[in-house]
C-alpha cells in the first residue's frame, strides 16, 4: 500500500469515527428524551387517577349521610384531614386526602412521589386559601419523580351543592 493509499484510508476511518459517534450521541440523546415523555405520561396518569378518586369522595364528613344548609356544619378549616382512625382505604370524604402522600416505586423505570393539598377557596378567589369553611374546596394533585424535570400539578376546585 502506497502513501496516498494509506492517508485516503486513516481519512475514511476519521470521516467513519466521526459519524459514529454523531449517530451514538444522538441516540443518546433520544433515550433521554424518550425516558422523560415516558415519566410525563406516567405522571399525568398516577395524577389524573387520583384526582377522579377524590372526586368521587363527599364534599365533607358532615355531608357524607346528610346534606348540610350552614357552613358552620362543615369541618374547620385547621382540621381538614383524616378523620381519628381513617387510613387511606377508608376515605369517605375530599378533606380526608389534606397531606396526603404516597409513593410509587412498583415501575422499573422510576419511583413516583403522589402529593395531595386540600383547602377551602371562596368561589370569588379559586386561587386563595379562605380561613373559613366555604361551599368549596381547592384539590392540588402534585405527581413528581428524580427522573422528570418537572413536577405534574392538577388543580380542581370541589363545590357543594343541595338541591330542595
Amino acid at each position: 500500500m502506497n502513501t496516498g493509499q494509506t492517508i485516503l484510508t486513516v481519512g475514511a476511518l476519521m470521516l467513519l469515527s466521526t459519524m459514529i459517534l454523531s449517530i451514538n450521541n444522538s441516540f443518546y440523546t433520544t433515550s433521554g428524551v424518550l425516558l422523560s415523555t415516558q415519566s410525563g405520561i406516567i405522571a399525568v396518569s398516577l395524577g389524573s387517577s387520583m384526582l377522579e378518586q377524590i372526586e368521587g369522595m363527599a364534599f365533607d364528613n358532615a355531608t357524607d349521610n346528610n346534606s348540610v344548609t350552614s357552613t358552620s356544619s362543615l369541618t374547620v378549616p385547621s382540621a381538614l384531614g383524616p378523620e381519628a382512625g381513617e387510613v387511606d382505604t377508608s376515605y369517605n370524604d375530599v378533606d380526608d386526602f389534606n397531606g396526603y402522600t404516597k409513593i410509587d416505586s412498583t415501575l422499573p423505570a422510576a419511583r413516583f412521589t403522589t402529593h395531595v393539598t386540600v383547602y377551602y377557596v371562596a368561589s370569588s378567589s379559586p386561587d386563595v386559601k379562605s380561613s373559613i369553611a366555604t361551599w368549596n374546596k381547592k384539590i392540588i394533585v402534585s405527581v413528581s419523580s428524580p427522573s422528570m424535570t418537572d413536577t405534574v400539578t392538577f388543580s380542581y376546585v370541589f363545590s357543594y351543592w343541595t338541591f330542595r
